[in-house]
């Protein structure tokens, strides 16, 4: 085939790829009367529609919120990234009923951000139904489960015939999307179990509800905090998670969005703290915002780098009196730094997991001093045998001082090396007993200490074996 009758990838990535914001642009900005102008949108998805939004001045946004209906509204602006924005241009009586379309969590979201009085106002102005569920989801933090469910699920009583449960299942999906997963529950709201929605259909009208009841179901309840249930989340693979109150009513379910949602936000937020910052930042963060995260991190990091180099003080005369060691110090924070790191990461990914014993744990601290004994013998002989034939044939330096030398360095670097590995383990775990999260415990906070390790080892070495034995 020749170079002319060839696509590019590029080319046909573009012809797969419509402009659908140009095209949605042009219907929004034509002189088609409201009702075809509707018809046509309703041709695209939603996600596309909220995109070309932002490319509207003010005046035609006010002329855009008058064409579709209130649902399709709602369900627009809740894909758009200024939600907020959006849905403050519209009038009381208009944003009031996005808000009732509005997924509960996503309404206390963009009310949240309103001052009090504005606030009230608008809740007193709901209808019973919505007020009270917004004062429900109102009083749940930002990391407990509840402020994360939703109330868009299927829910039957226990002892329904099919044929009634079947009725119960299209009355309620007129209101309710989640149909994939039913919930069956008891004259209290107490939850019995689940039903899949496969089950149900194919049932007999003689069969028995129970039969079909899956009760050994996995289930949260919405005062627990996220970080200390997101692993049981993720060990089952249901599309929706059913959401208890403290009497064990069914309050609300986690669907698979929202599932996806918290164990994004629970590794961002972690891979913020592994990096050193208070939380997890994103690219429209305001300036003072990102300094508020970084800057508390780095003060507590200056702290210790302080130390550090004050205990690099202490050895003045090391220094001073063997003045190639100088030359290898980084060598040695280097290598102490980046394996104290492995072992962190290692050990809060293990952490994860509630269920680990004690017993587990110092398994693992014992693994991780073996793989950092191994890792520095392999290291340090390396080390050992390339700086000494560095000084030797580069520098000039006599056999014995050079040999000696890297000798030091070498036995440094095996002993930092293991003191970094079990410090990379053991410092997360004491801060997971203290119910600190262990990403707390974060790189550079390791770096710095383990920092403070090779310095205090490196120049001890040098000043007990160099000076003090081999009278160097």
């Amino acid at each position: 085939m020749n170079g002319n009758s060839t696509i590019s990838t590029e080319n046909f990535a573009a012809v797969q790829r419509p402009d659908y914001r140009a095209e949605i642009l042009k219907i929004l900005r034509s002189n088609l009367t409201p009702g075809l102008m509707r018809e046509q949108l309703l041709a695209y998805h939603e996600n596309d529609i909220a995109s070309a939004l932002e490319l509207l001045s003010h005046e035609e946004r006010q002329r855009f919120y008058r064409i579709p209906d209130t649902g399709t509204l709602a369900d627009i602006l809740e894909y758009s990234e200024h939600l907020f924005e959006y849905v403050s241009e519209l009038s009381i009586r208009r944003r009031l009923e996005v808000l009732s379309c509005f997924e509960i969590k996503t309404a206390v979201e963009y009310l949240r951000q309103l001052n009090k009085d504005d606030r009230d106002a608008l809740i007193e102005l709901m209808d019973d139904s919505t007020r009270r569920e917004i004062i429900l989801f109102s009083s749940f933090d930002g990391d407990e489960i509840g402020s994360r469910m939703t109330t868009n699920y299927i829910s039957v009583r226990a002892g329904t015939a099919v044929r009634q449960a079947m009725h119960e299942l299209v009355e309620q999906a007129a209101d309710n999307d989640n149909i994939s997963t039913i919930y069956v529950v008891d004259e209290n709201s107490v939850l019995v179990g689940a039903i899949d929605l496969k089950d149900l259909i194919i049932a007999r009208e003689t069969t028995k509800l129970e039969s079909i009841t899956m009760t050994s179901y996995p289930y949260v309840y919405a005062s627990e905090q996220i970080e200390s249930c997101i692993e049981r989340i993720k060990d089952y693979s249901e599309d929706s998670i059913p959401v208890l109150d403290s009497e064990n009513r069914l309050t609300g379910v986690l669907i698979s969005p929202d599932i996806t949602q918290l164990v994004d936000d629970e590794l961002g937020d972690d891979y913020a703290k592994l990096a050193g910052l208070s939380a997890e930042e994103d690219l429209q963060e305001p300036l003072k915002k990102s300094i508020s995260k970084r800057l508390p991190w780095l003060v507590i990091l200056l702290g210790l780098g302080l130390i550090v180099s004050s205990v690099v003080g202490i050895f003045e005369g090391v220094a001073a009196h063997l003045t190639v060691l100088v030359s290898f110090q980084s060598l040695i924070l280097d290598m102490a730094g980046n394996v104290g790191t492995q072992s962190l990461a290692v050990t809060i990914r293990v952490l994860m997991d509630e269920q680990i014993s004690g017993r587990q744990k110092l398994g693992l601290i014992g693994k991780e001093a073996r793989i950092g004994l191994v890792n520095g013998t392999i290291l340090g002989s390396f080390s050992f045998f390339m700086i000494g034939l560095y000084l030797t044939l580069l520098k000039g330096t006599s056999v014995s001082l050079a040999f000696s030398v890297s000798l030091c360095i070498g036995i440094a670097l095996v002993v930092s090396i293991l003191l970094s590995s079990i410090c990379g383990t053991t410092v997360p775990m004491v801060f997971k007993k203290l119910k600190v999260d262990p990403a707390v415990a974060s790189g550079p906070l390791i770096t710095t200490m383990n920092d403070l390790v090779a310095v205090v080892t490196y120049y001890g070495l040098a000043w007990g074996l160099l000076i003090n034995v081999l009278h160097l």
